[in-house]
């Protein structure tokens, strides 16, 4: 019996247009790996769409907010309907980037010192020492998140804005110079390690993320063995402090520069990568020997409810 799966994406975040690229990128090859799709844009109402559609398997392509934070993950549980990606608290747990600092710093996972503060708060005074990232507690894809450098005078006026829509709570960390790095995991493995560089020069951020010739993917990434072995243990060790399942990505900062400090950090946990046609996670999978439509078969084949 061929298998129904409602494919959730588009969503209420800031998030929404990526989302829907992802959603549709695995939509379509899932129609191709033989399975029976219909496509979810997941409103208020996507509690009542899926309980009338029933699918078998539930695929969630959703990004940020709502999607990636424990909503939709607690809405699939009491609906039963079998969910890709990690459960209700791994997926809550990693979208609050200060409380996965402190679980997996706990787990021994390296990570950037810095301090939770009120957005105007930050506006006023600088929160760290300069160089230093300011970055919204719960937010994806490079959203509210300033670099400021040394010799900048003032905070981030940005912040002073009534139409912020990034939250209020923002998390201040030193900023680790050097290499910009990743690594998926996948069935409980690491995959291999890419080096990410900004196709102008500078960081990884949404243009750099999303548009065609953003940004250049190095893969394998160029390091040192025991480096490299380093980055996909630490991955791991991050994917299961934070209990996730299914796929998941750690996003790295090396500093490697001559006379630098040696630091490899861990910032984040991504719970919901991409999967568009610029996406890392199929990329590495890819290397892996891995298909677009195989990977996205196995993650429907591994979801769950209870996870």
């Amino acid at each position: 019996m061929t298998k129904h799966v409602a494919v959730l994406m588009g969503g209420l975040s800031a998030e929404r247009e990526i989302s829907l690229r992802s959603g549709e990128a695995c939509a379509k090859a899932l129609e191709d790996q033989g399975f029976k799709v219909t496509r979810v844009d997941a409103g208020h109402d996507v509690a009542n769409v899926l309980a009338a559609l029933k699918p078998d398997v539930a695929f969630n392509a959703l990004h940020g907010r709502f999607g990636e934070d424990g909503c939709i993950q607690g809405v699939l549980e009491l609906l039963r309907i079998p969910y890709t990606h990690s459960g209700v608290l791994a997926s809550s747990v990693a979208m609050k980037k200060d409380v996965a600092k402190t679980v997996m710093a706990a787990a021994g996972v390296p990570v950037p010192k810095g301090r939770v503060l009120h957005r105007l708060e930050a506006a006023k005074a600088h929160a760290l020492p300069l160089p230093y990232v300011l970055k919204p507690i719960s937010e994806g894809s490079s959203f509210g998140v300033f670099i400021v450098n040394e010799g900048q005078e003032h905070p981030p006026q940005e912040l002073w804005r009534e139409d912020w829509t990034h939250g209020d709570m923002m998390l201040a960390e030193q900023f680790i110079a050097g290499r910009e790095l990743t690594c998926a995991v996948m069935n409980d493995r690491a995959l291999d390690v890419i080096e990410i560089l900004a196709a102008d020069g500078g960081w990884y951020d949404y243009h750099a993320k999303y548009a065609k010739g953003g940004s250049k993917h190095v893969l394998p990434a160029n390091l040192k063995q025991n480096i490299y072995q380093e980055v996909q243990h630490l991955a791991l060790e991050a994917h299961r402090a934070l209990g996730c399942r299914g796929v998941s990505r750690a996003d790295f900062r090396y500093d490697d520069r001559p006379g630098g400090t040696g630091e490899l950090v861990v910032l984040e946990v991504n719970t919901q990568p991409g999967m568009t046609e610029t996406s890392l996670v199929p990329e590495m999978a890819a290397y892996a020997g891995f298909s677009f439509g195989e990977l996205v078969k196995w993650m429907v084949e591994d979801a769950s409810c209870d996870r």
